[in-house]
């Protein structure tokens, strides 16, 4: 058969399966208005309010997904309402989209096609201070559960959580989740207790730590600790230890400062940085760090790098161990001046959403800082002080590099180092499935512009930079589920995110999910050896970007790994919790991508009906169209 025939039939089996596709998505849509759940089109039902729920929930801060348009959008009140969509998305094969927070860096939690089940009715949130425990349900925020904390002023207690208020609970937990105080009391699935899930079944099933390891749901259980996002099936409440702080007043020392370090200084500035990366810290403090480069900053720096601490303990500790541990004088200045020893309900209340401030808005699809944006992230060690020096010298070579090519622009280069270690590093590698144990940073670089015809250009440079610091990453290309890469390729992401635990997870995916239903670009995969996954390597990259959109010069990076026929499992890649992670450099190959989202989605994209009104906070974000003029 010629290549030409091929492609037709390529793409006339596409069109079938996209037809198919609407017919039952059609069908799932009817089943689900005559149910109780609400359930939102793009055309309603409910008139103009229905229309604004599905608006709301689609809507992303993140312009390259911007015309993410699915079928419906349902949310759900109870488990036994999730239960009634799985069973009849699954009979229908309509693909289903978890929603919890919408926070997701590579867009996992829009859909294209099939049903956004967005958990934003079920957040609520129960603390048992008798028994020191909280539960949440699958769509609360991490707001919820401090709020509970900041009412009841229960002073000296944390709740493992995100640093965020506005990020949803259930993809912090299930990607293994690093909080303020995850040196002090461990990653935040850490601290989880049990879990209520909806199966592929369909059917409620809780899991807990009291469920013996070799049990089916003992395996399920561990892995919702670092890979439940999405693989196993729609958790819909968790269960978490409350944690108290070490000082008996129940204080935090919190703060922030921003260093623009003058060009004359350079040189001391990259010294105190590199000393800093490889100081050992105790448990009770974590300093995360910032290096940004805004192109509309003109202080004459090349670049900034802002700090924000949390430390469990009094001002006089604190500032004795700033000054142990930072040389520099002025830094130790800063840093002890610009922070405020407080309750920890007040740290809770306020502090915390101001440090972030600038990622809390960025996370609002209606607000200011609108951008398109694009992520990758790296997981180092600071044991090294050569390895950091190479790391930071090329943070600093890229960020002169980028405001070089695109000065005059709107643009900013961030690269944010988040403190681990601690005691996320006291459990062994393999004791859950978050994998990335012996580290100190999980570090995350996000390229943000305005002007949409800046993406070439902007995917370049991100491909360049991360190809250069990729090799000082753990195995030489672990990366954090949590902070997603979302152009690293389907066949690469297991490896990238979990190391050595991915063929235990395929294992666990295989009893919980065994036709496959919750896939998706990142998911876990099933073990190549069982049958009914013959044809999911054909389309486990059918979602976005799909491989018809891309020109055969779009794959430059793509090799024969990538054919249908799956590589064989090795020998030694199997649930030893020590060996592998540890090897050379892993050839992690991504996709050359640009425009790719937009235009696809924009091929079936319905316009929203025309409010008739300007809608003037919208101007002047990088995207301006006629939903925004009114029309």
């Amino acid at each position: 058969m010629t290549d030409t025939a091929t492609t037709k039939e390529s793409k006339a089996a596409s069109a079938a399966a996209e037809a198919t596709l609407k017919t039952s998505s059609t069908t799932l849509i009817s089943h689900l208005l005559t149910s109780s759940i609400p359930t939102f089109t793009s055309s309603g039902p409910g008139g103009r309010s229905g229309i604004s729920e599905y608006e709301r929930s689609v809507a992303t801060a993140n312009l390259l997904y911007r015309f993410t348009r699915p079928a419906c959008v349902v949310q759900p009140e109870t488990p036994q309402q999730v239960c009634q969509i799985i069973k009849q998305a699954k009979s229908l094969n309509v693909p289903v989209t978890i929603k919890c927070g919408g926070h997701s860096y590579a867009g996992f939690s829009t859909a294209d096609k099939g049903i956004l089940l967005d958990l934003v009715r079920m957040n609520k949130v129960e603390l048992d201070m008798e028994r020191e425990e909280v539960t949440l349900q699958g769509g609360a925020l991490w707001g919820h559960a401090y709020k509970m904390l900041v009412n009841g002023r229960h002073d000296g207690y944390v709740i493992n959580g995100g640093r965020c208020p506005t990020v949803g609970v259930s993809g912090f937990l299930l990607g293994g989740g690093l909080g303020p105080f995850t040196r002090s009391f461990g990653m935040g699935c850490d601290t989880m207790k049990e879990a209520t899930v909806v199966t592929a079944k369909g059917e409620i099933v809780r899991v807990s730590e009291e469920d013996p390891a070799d049990s089916d749901k003992g395996k399920l259980f561990w892995a919702l600790r670092g890979a439940g996002a999405g693989n196993f099936g729609v958790v819909v409440e968790f269960k978490m230890g409350l944690c108290k702080l070490r000082n008996e007043e129940g204080l935090v020392v919190a703060g922030r400062y921003t260093w623009f370090p003058t060009p004359c200084k350079m040189e001391e500035f990259m010294e105190t940085m590199e000393r800093f990366y490889t100081t050992d810290w105790p448990n009770e403090m974590t300093i995360d760090s910032s290096w940004l480069c805004d192109l509309k900053q003109a202080n004459g720096s090349e670049l900034g790098v802002r700090f924000l601490v949390y430390y469990d303990g009094s001002e006089p500790e604190f500032d004795a161990l700033i000054d142990e541990k930072i040389q520099h004088t002025e830094l130790a200045r800063q840093l002890k001046r610009r922070t405020l020893q407080e309750k920890s309900t007040r740290f809770l209340h306020e502090t915390l959403a101001s440090q972030w401030s600038e990622e809390t808005i960025k996370a609002f699809p209606s607000g200011s800082e609108v951008s398109h944006k694009i992520y990758t992230s790296f997981v180092f060690r600071n044991d090294d002080a050569e390895k950091i020096r190479r790391i930071i010298a090329i943070i600093r070579e890229e960020m002169v590099a980028f405001r070089k090519e695109f000065g005059g622009e709107s643009g900013l280069l961030q690269v944010t180092w988040i403190h681990a270690g601690g005691q996320a590093n006291a459990k062994e590698r393999s004791e859950t499935a978050f994998r990335w144990r012996k580290c100190t940073y999980h570090a995350y670089i996000m390229v943000e512009w305005q002007e949409k015809w800046l993406e070439l250009d902007m995917r370049g440079f991100l491909k360049k930079m991360k190809a250069k610091l990729r090799p000082f990453s753990v195995m030489g290309c672990a990366a954090f589920i949590n902070f997603p890469d979302a152009d690293i390729l389907s066949e690469d992401s297991e490896r990238v995110y979990y190391g050595n635990n991915r063929q235990r997870l395929r294992r666990v995916k295989q009893i919980w999910d065994r036709d496959n239903f919750f896939k998706w670009k990142q998911g876990i995969r099933l073990p190549y050896s069982d049958a009914k996954t013959a044809d999911f390597a054909k389309t486990a990259s059918d979602s976005l970007p799909a491989a018809e959109s891309l020109t055969t010069s779009s794959f430059g990076l793509m090799s024969e790994s990538n054919s249908a026929s799956p590589p064989p499992l090795l020998a030694d890649d199997g649930l030893d919790s020590s060996s592998g992670d540890e090897g050379g450099i892993v050839d992690v190959k991504t996709r050359e991508i640009t425009d790719v989202y937009a235009t696809k989605d924009w091929n079936t994209f319905d316009q929203p009906e025309a409010s008739g009104e300007v809608n003037y906070g919208a101007l002047g974000k990088g995207i301006i169209d006629l939903s925004a003029l009114g029309f």
